[in-house]
């Protein structure tokens, strides 16, 4: 990637004489071996792949023992995404159905003076979204300004420089490395000629693409509907298509005359009614899930969210802590909804694990709305996991962003513990560096198991004391209570009299009010 947006070489797709397949030279008469040819250099076009940042590395990704059968990976993975051939043989690939179409895109972006690693890293990372969502990425371009084009959100040179490429890699698909304007990305399209999309698109693609359960999909098709409201417009005549008038709407006759509503207004009208029928839908699955946390605060069941960044790692430290055999892929924002767990302390405490939807610089605020309901696990969670990709090019800048985000949704009071995951793809020079970004960090790997028993000795230590000190004599005919302290106090002392069995432990007030009959007083008091 140069800043000047140089496409990259190696892109002979248009020149028939010039494709070769093993170092001899192919029969361009042969429709098939034309076909074939045209396929592979496509595919062997890899700009960015290889140095995608926030992916790992398909020479250190994949699974540990404890991710179990992952059987949702597989189930994911069924949907096979092949190279488009746009030949006269298009129809061939048809044979295998399930399969999704890879597109050939450009990237750009826009950065103000002296920020041009920044830039560089965020067009890294949208291309690793952009190969999430079923992307081939070819080029990229950044422009150097102090801000982007009101018109055309590059400059008018800049934009007929990327049309050259994009005409010249055979692009289809142009994303802004920003959110655009609806008007930026009509007056882009009418110069490069393709289609315009921006970085909030995309992400609201990944999304649409791993929702699974109805929760996550109402979110998502929320936030997507909000994210086009605004950028809705008409194409040619349709917009004067009124539904009133002399004859009224489809000779309805007498009632429907009027001045009716334009295509457009009809759709704007009809995405706000279906609004609002997702904000219902939603609300709808809230007392569920406050009747579950209640539930769990009544009983004093203290909660671990696991937040991070994306792809950090934060599925796999949790089927490492307690072997929930969740969705882990080398993705960005493979895992949508919460997934809670429930874990026994060393102390015979029961407390939960929550693995949560992963951050990403620039979140659309769209999708911190829509889901607001999942980021409530981390708000209300008593211990948070802050997991970081040590791994990653950019680790302050992870945390930075997931700060950010924890403080928009309310969970910046919670205990936080700063987790340094992917250790052993880190050597000493790098681990002495994140010491110095976070001191009271831990190293884990949860490929390895590196760190795991430490991390679980912290984050117990971690875990909130019960509020209610008590000394007891149960009855021996009321085991059920002690064995209730057993699992959702903490237990000081515990010996056994002729009266019963005498306790001393940190239970939660609920327990306290029903051990209140046998509570005894100390000589201490």
């Amino acid at each position: 990637m140069t800043e000047a947006g140089t496409p990259s070489t190696g892109t002979n797709d248009g020149i028939e004489a010039d494709l070769v397949t093993d170092d001899a030279p192919v029969d361009m008469d042969d429709p098939v071996a034309r076909v074939l040819s045209r396929a592979s250099a496509h595919s062997e076009v890899h700009v960015f792949g290889a140095d995608a940042q926030a992916l790992q590395s398909r020479s250190t990704a994949g699974h540990a023992s404890s991710d179990g059968d992952q059987w949702d990976l597989a189930d994911r993975q069924a949907l096979r995404r092949v190279a488009g051939l746009s030949t006269e043989l298009e129809d061939v690939t048809e044979v295998e159905y399930r399969q999704l179409r890879l597109e050939n895109v450009v990237l750009v972006g826009v950065y103000p003076q002296g920020e041009q690693e920044d830039a560089e890293n965020s067009l890294r990372e949208l291309a690793a979204l952009a190969e999430t969502a079923g992307a081939v990425v070819l080029d990229g371009v950044l422009q150097r300004r102090p801000h982007p084009d009101p018109a055309t959100y590059v400059g008018r040179g800049k934009a007929a420089e990327l049309r050259d490429i994009v005409l010249a890699v055979g692009a289809d698909t142009v994303i802004a490395d920003t959110e655009l304007a609806p008007s930026q990305r009509r007056a882009l399209e009418d110069v490069v000629k393709v289609k315009v999309i921006d970085r909030t698109t995309v992400i609201l693609d990944i999304f649409s693409q791993h929702a699974k359960s109805r929760e996550g999909k109402a979110q998502v098709e929320l936030a997507q509907m909000e994210y086009l409201l605004p950028r809705l417009r008409g194409w040619g005549d349709s917009m004067s298509r009124q539904a009133g008038g002399q004859v009224g709407a489809g000779g309805a006759g007498m009632g429907s005359r009027g001045p009716g509503e334009t295509k457009i207004e009809l759709d704007r009208r009809r995405i706000r009614t279906k609004m609002a029928q997702l904000r219902r839908q939603i609300r709808d699955y809230a007392p569920a899930r406050e009747a579950k946390r209640a539930e769990r605060k009544r009983n004093t069941i203290p909660s671990v969210a696991i937040a991070g960044y994306t792809n950090a790692g934060k599925s796999s430290l949790l089927n490492r802590l307690t072997a929930a055999g969740v969705l882990v892929e080398n993705a960005l924002f493979a895992t949508l909804d919460a997934t809670v767990r429930r874990e026994v302390a060393a102390d015979g405490r029961i407390f939960t694990f929550t693995d949560t939807v992963g951050f990403v610089r620039n979140l659309p605020h769209q999708l911190v709305e829509a889901f607001r309901s999942t980021l409530e696990e981390v708000a209300g969670a008593d211990v948070v996991l802050h997991v970081v990709d040590a791994a990653h090019p950019d680790p302050a800048g992870q945390i930075a962003t997931v700060r950010d985000v924890m403080a928009e949704t309310g969970g910046r009071d919670a205990h936080e513990i700063i987790v340094f995951n992917k250790a052993d793809l880190v050597d000493d020079d790098q681990r002495l560096v994140l010491r110095g970004l976070e001191p009271k960090a831990l190293f884990v790997s949860s490929r390895t198991g590196e760190g795991i028993d430490e991390l679980r000795g912290v984050v117990e230590a971690a875990l909130p004391m019960p509020a209610v000190e008590v000394h007891a004599v149960v009855p021996y005919d009321r085991g059920d209570l002690v064995a209730a302290a057993h699992e959702q106090g903490v237990i000081v002392s515990e010996t056994h009299e002729a009266e019963g069995t005498v306790l001393h432990a940190h239970v939660g007030a609920h327990l306290a009010a029903r051990l209140q009959p046998f509570v005894v007083t100390t000589s201490s008091d």
